[in-house]
Protein backbone atom coordinates (compact mmCIF):
# COMPACT_ATOMS: atom_id res chain seq x y z
CA UNK A 1 0.00 0.00 0.00
CA UNK A 2 1.10 3.58 -0.63
CA UNK A 3 0.99 6.33 2.03
CA UNK A 4 -2.58 7.42 1.28
CA UNK A 5 -3.84 3.83 1.26
CA UNK A 6 -2.26 3.25 4.67
CA UNK A 7 -3.92 6.45 5.90
CA UNK A 8 -7.32 5.38 4.54
CA UNK A 9 -6.98 1.96 6.14
CA UNK A 10 -6.19 3.59 9.51
CA UNK A 11 -9.48 5.49 9.64
CA UNK A 12 -11.61 2.48 10.60
CA UNK A 13 -10.97 -0.55 12.76
CA UNK A 14 -14.15 -2.50 12.01
CA UNK A 15 -16.38 -2.98 8.95
CA UNK A 16 -18.64 0.00 8.17
CA UNK A 17 -22.29 -0.18 7.11
CA UNK A 18 -22.73 2.04 4.09
CA UNK A 19 -26.37 1.12 3.52
CA UNK A 20 -29.35 0.98 5.88
CA UNK A 21 -28.17 0.16 9.40
CA UNK A 22 -31.01 -2.35 9.61
CA UNK A 23 -29.15 -4.55 7.11
CA UNK A 24 -26.59 -6.63 9.05
CA UNK A 25 -23.16 -7.00 7.51
CA UNK A 26 -23.65 -10.77 7.18
CA UNK A 27 -26.35 -9.98 4.61
CA UNK A 28 -23.75 -8.47 2.22
CA UNK A 29 -22.30 -10.77 -0.44
CA UNK A 30 -19.69 -10.22 -3.13
CA UNK A 31 -20.62 -9.74 -6.79
CA UNK A 32 -18.54 -10.12 -9.96
CA UNK A 33 -19.73 -8.07 -12.95
CA UNK A 34 -16.44 -8.29 -14.84
CA UNK A 35 -16.26 -9.32 -18.46
CA UNK A 36 -14.52 -12.54 -17.39
CA UNK A 37 -17.50 -13.78 -15.35
CA UNK A 38 -18.82 -16.71 -17.38
CA UNK A 39 -22.14 -16.61 -15.49
CA UNK A 40 -22.96 -13.37 -17.32
CA UNK A 41 -22.84 -15.02 -20.73
CA UNK A 42 -26.30 -14.66 -22.19
CA UNK A 43 -27.33 -12.01 -19.65
CA UNK A 44 -28.14 -8.66 -21.24
CA UNK A 45 -26.22 -6.90 -18.52
CA UNK A 46 -26.71 -3.42 -20.04
CA UNK A 47 -30.46 -3.75 -19.47
CA UNK A 48 -31.35 -2.64 -15.90
CA UNK A 49 -34.16 -5.17 -15.55
CA UNK A 50 -32.01 -8.07 -16.74
CA UNK A 51 -29.15 -6.91 -14.52
CA UNK A 52 -31.41 -6.70 -11.48
CA UNK A 53 -32.92 -10.14 -12.14
CA UNK A 54 -29.44 -11.65 -12.35
CA UNK A 55 -28.32 -9.98 -9.11
CA UNK A 56 -31.45 -10.94 -7.22
CA UNK A 57 -31.88 -14.51 -8.48
CA UNK A 58 -28.31 -15.65 -9.10
CA UNK A 59 -26.51 -13.79 -6.32
CA UNK A 60 -28.68 -12.44 -3.49
CA UNK A 61 -31.20 -15.28 -3.26
CA UNK A 62 -28.55 -17.98 -3.56
CA UNK A 63 -26.45 -16.39 -0.81
CA UNK A 64 -29.43 -15.41 1.39
CA UNK A 65 -28.20 -11.81 1.17
CA UNK A 66 -29.73 -8.34 0.83
CA UNK A 67 -26.79 -6.40 -0.63
CA UNK A 68 -24.37 -7.44 -3.40
CA UNK A 69 -21.14 -5.47 -3.57
CA UNK A 70 -17.91 -5.26 -5.55
CA UNK A 71 -16.46 -3.84 -8.70
CA UNK A 72 -13.26 -2.00 -7.86
CA UNK A 73 -11.08 -1.91 -11.02
CA UNK A 74 -13.39 -4.41 -12.72
CA UNK A 75 -13.31 -4.36 -16.50
CA UNK A 76 -17.01 -4.45 -17.36
CA UNK A 77 -19.36 -4.85 -20.31
CA UNK A 78 -22.20 -3.05 -18.53
CA UNK A 79 -21.33 0.23 -20.27
CA UNK A 80 -21.23 -1.22 -23.79
CA UNK A 81 -24.52 0.38 -24.93
CA UNK A 82 -23.66 3.86 -23.64
CA UNK A 83 -22.10 6.23 -26.17
CA UNK A 84 -20.16 8.28 -23.61
CA UNK A 85 -18.10 5.19 -22.74
CA UNK A 86 -17.27 4.10 -26.30
CA UNK A 87 -13.91 4.17 -28.07
CA UNK A 88 -11.20 1.93 -29.40
CA UNK A 89 -9.51 -0.81 -27.35
CA UNK A 90 -7.24 1.73 -25.64
CA UNK A 91 -9.69 4.56 -25.02
CA UNK A 92 -12.96 2.75 -24.24
CA UNK A 93 -14.02 3.52 -20.67
CA UNK A 94 -14.87 0.22 -18.97
CA UNK A 95 -12.70 0.02 -15.82
CA UNK A 96 -14.73 0.75 -12.69
CA UNK A 97 -13.13 3.02 -10.06
CA UNK A 98 -15.43 2.56 -7.07
CA UNK A 99 -17.38 -0.14 -5.30
CA UNK A 100 -21.03 -0.70 -6.13
CA UNK A 101 -23.58 -1.78 -3.53
CA UNK A 102 -26.63 -3.29 -5.24
CA UNK A 103 -29.85 -3.22 -3.19
CA UNK A 104 -33.49 -2.22 -3.49
CA UNK A 105 -34.42 1.29 -4.62
CA UNK A 106 -35.15 3.51 -1.63
CA UNK A 107 -32.54 1.86 0.60
CA UNK A 108 -30.86 4.41 2.87
CA UNK A 109 -27.26 5.42 2.20
CA UNK A 110 -25.29 5.94 5.43
CA UNK A 111 -22.42 8.39 6.01
CA UNK A 112 -19.30 6.26 6.72
CA UNK A 113 -17.14 9.04 8.19
CA UNK A 114 -17.61 12.57 9.47
CA UNK A 115 -17.53 15.09 6.63
CA UNK A 116 -19.15 18.14 5.08
CA UNK A 117 -21.17 18.38 1.90
CA UNK A 118 -18.78 19.55 -0.80
CA UNK A 119 -21.17 19.53 -3.75
CA UNK A 120 -24.08 17.74 -5.39
CA UNK A 121 -25.54 17.45 -8.88
CA UNK A 122 -28.00 15.49 -10.97
CA UNK A 123 -25.73 13.96 -13.63
CA UNK A 124 -28.66 12.88 -15.78
CA UNK A 125 -26.94 11.96 -19.05
CA UNK A 126 -27.61 8.33 -19.98
CA UNK A 127 -25.01 6.07 -18.36
CA UNK A 128 -23.91 8.70 -15.82
CA UNK A 129 -24.53 8.77 -12.05
CA UNK A 130 -27.89 10.48 -11.90
CA UNK A 131 -28.22 12.31 -8.55
CA UNK A 132 -24.79 12.52 -6.91
CA UNK A 133 -23.39 13.82 -3.64
CA UNK A 134 -19.72 14.44 -2.77
CA UNK A 135 -18.51 14.77 0.81
CA UNK A 136 -15.25 16.39 1.90
CA UNK A 137 -13.38 14.81 4.80
CA UNK A 138 -10.63 16.39 6.92
CA UNK A 139 -9.38 13.76 9.35
CA UNK A 140 -6.00 13.27 11.02
CA UNK A 141 -4.58 16.21 9.09
CA UNK A 142 -5.52 14.85 5.65
CA UNK A 143 -8.19 15.92 3.17
CA UNK A 144 -10.02 13.62 0.77
CA UNK A 145 -13.46 13.11 -0.74
CA UNK A 146 -16.12 10.44 -1.06
CA UNK A 147 -18.63 10.25 -3.91
CA UNK A 148 -22.13 8.73 -3.76
CA UNK A 149 -23.85 8.15 -7.10
CA UNK A 150 -27.15 6.71 -8.41
CA UNK A 151 -29.26 8.28 -5.67
CA UNK A 152 -32.93 9.23 -5.68
CA UNK A 153 -33.81 12.70 -6.91
CA UNK A 154 -35.35 13.43 -3.49
CA UNK A 155 -31.89 12.95 -1.97
CA UNK A 156 -30.88 16.34 -3.38
CA UNK A 157 -33.92 18.26 -2.12
CA UNK A 158 -32.74 19.34 1.33
CA UNK A 159 -28.97 18.98 1.18
CA UNK A 160 -26.82 22.08 1.76
CA UNK A 161 -23.20 22.70 0.73
CA UNK A 162 -21.08 22.97 3.86
CA UNK A 163 -23.50 20.94 5.99
CA UNK A 164 -21.69 18.84 8.60
CA UNK A 165 -22.58 15.15 8.63
CA UNK A 166 -21.44 12.61 11.20
CA UNK A 167 -20.76 8.90 10.87
CA UNK A 168 -24.05 6.98 10.81
CA UNK A 169 -26.22 9.82 9.48
CA UNK A 170 -28.62 9.04 6.64
CA UNK A 171 -27.24 10.80 3.56
CA UNK A 172 -29.61 9.71 0.79
CA UNK A 173 -31.61 6.87 -0.74
CA UNK A 174 -30.96 4.69 -3.78
CA UNK A 175 -32.68 5.74 -6.98
CA UNK A 176 -34.75 3.82 -9.51
CA UNK A 177 -33.46 3.09 -13.06
CA UNK A 178 -35.39 6.01 -14.56
CA UNK A 179 -33.64 8.38 -12.16
CA UNK A 180 -30.17 6.80 -11.98
CA UNK A 181 -30.04 6.88 -15.80
CA UNK A 182 -30.61 3.26 -16.78
CA UNK A 183 -28.94 1.11 -14.14
CA UNK A 184 -30.41 -1.37 -11.69
CA UNK A 185 -30.64 0.27 -8.21
CA UNK A 186 -27.27 0.55 -6.50
CA UNK A 187 -24.87 2.93 -4.77
CA UNK A 188 -21.62 3.84 -6.50
CA UNK A 189 -19.17 4.68 -3.70
CA UNK A 190 -15.76 6.09 -4.54
CA UNK A 191 -12.85 7.55 -2.57
CA UNK A 192 -11.04 10.44 -4.25
CA UNK A 193 -7.77 11.91 -3.00
CA UNK A 194 -7.67 14.99 -5.25
CA UNK A 195 -11.01 16.17 -6.63
CA UNK A 196 -9.49 18.91 -8.77
CA UNK A 197 -12.11 21.37 -10.01
CA UNK A 198 -14.97 18.88 -10.11
CA UNK A 199 -18.23 19.65 -8.33
CA UNK A 200 -20.97 17.07 -7.94
CA UNK A 201 -19.18 14.79 -10.36
CA UNK A 202 -15.94 12.89 -10.94
CA UNK A 203 -15.07 10.05 -13.36
CA UNK A 204 -16.21 6.70 -12.01
CA UNK A 205 -15.00 4.66 -14.97
CA UNK A 206 -11.73 5.05 -16.88
CA UNK A 207 -9.92 3.61 -19.86
CA UNK A 208 -6.94 1.27 -19.85
CA UNK A 209 -4.30 3.91 -20.51
CA UNK A 210 -5.40 6.11 -17.56
CA UNK A 211 -5.79 3.30 -15.03
CA UNK A 212 -2.54 3.97 -13.14
CA UNK A 213 -3.45 7.61 -12.51
CA UNK A 214 -6.97 6.84 -11.33
CA UNK A 215 -5.91 3.85 -9.24
CA UNK A 216 -3.55 6.16 -7.32
CA UNK A 217 -6.12 8.96 -6.96
CA UNK A 218 -9.06 6.65 -6.22
CA UNK A 219 -7.86 3.81 -3.97
CA UNK A 220 -9.94 0.76 -3.14
CA UNK A 221 -12.85 1.95 -0.96
CA UNK A 222 -12.75 -1.33 0.91
CA UNK A 223 -9.59 -0.16 2.65
CA UNK A 224 -12.02 2.04 4.58
CA UNK A 225 -15.23 -0.03 4.56
CA UNK A 226 -13.49 -3.35 5.35
CA UNK A 227 -16.20 -5.77 4.22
Amino acid sequence: MNIFEHYLFSLSEAPISILDNGIPLNKYTSLDLSETNKELKGVKITNPDACQIYIEEEVLNKDNALVAYGGYLEKRNIYADKSSFSGNEETIRNIHLGIDYWAKAGTNVIVPLEGVVHSFKNNNTSGDYGPTIILEHNLKGEQFYTLYGHLSIESLNNIVVGELLTKGDVLAQLGTPDINVNYAPHLHFQVIKDLGNYKGDYPGVCNQKDTTFYRNNCPNPNLLIKL
